[in-house]
């Protein structure tokens, strides 16, 4: 019987908390001025050949005046076409990533300042990387250190 008073005590409280955090959170909406918004529109390609990357990230933070990332943020996914769309971005700084598989991540911050925007990005595939054990095209030129020299001592 005990426990069963401690469960109902706690679900009043965290239904009280619910109901003061939803209170608040409506609060602070009837506060802020009403803030333009934007329909973004994005088209990812690839770069070398300009065909449509499904499936790939598209990734928005919003962005304060310092530069500084800030909490919150939305992803989307591309279709087949390659397109991603997304209505009610509050105008400011964005910060877009973009990451799908075999391609380099794109990330770029925008000032949104229009009620439409278009943005097409092009991924690139990943550079090749050197490793110091592997031999380096510039050093096919190079003396072999162990060849016999043609001079006479």
């Amino acid at each position: 019987m005990f426990s069963m008073k401690k469960k109902f005590a706690a679900l009043v409280m965290a239904m009280s908390i619910l109901g003061i955090s939803v209170a608040a959170f409506a609060q602070k909406d009837k506060d802020e001025p009403n803030v333009p918004t934007s329909w973004l529109n994005f088209l990812v390609l690839k770069d070398d050949n300009g065909k449509p990357v499904r499936n790939a990230a598209v990734i928005m933070h919003p962005v304060n005046p310092k530069g500084r990332q800030e909490q919150g943020g939305m992803e989307l996914k591309t279709d087949t076409d390659g397109k991603a769309d997304f209505d009610g971005i509050p105008y400011g700084m964005l910060r877009v990533q973009v990451l799908a598989q075999g391609f380099q991540t794109y990330g770029e911050d925008f000032n949104i300042d229009k009620p439409k925007m278009e943005f097409t990005i092009k991924l690139k595939r990943p550079q090749h990387q050197y490793s110091v054990y592997d031999g380096h095209p510039a050093e096919s030129n190079a003396p072999d250190q162990n060849a016999p020299s043609d001079e006479k001592k």
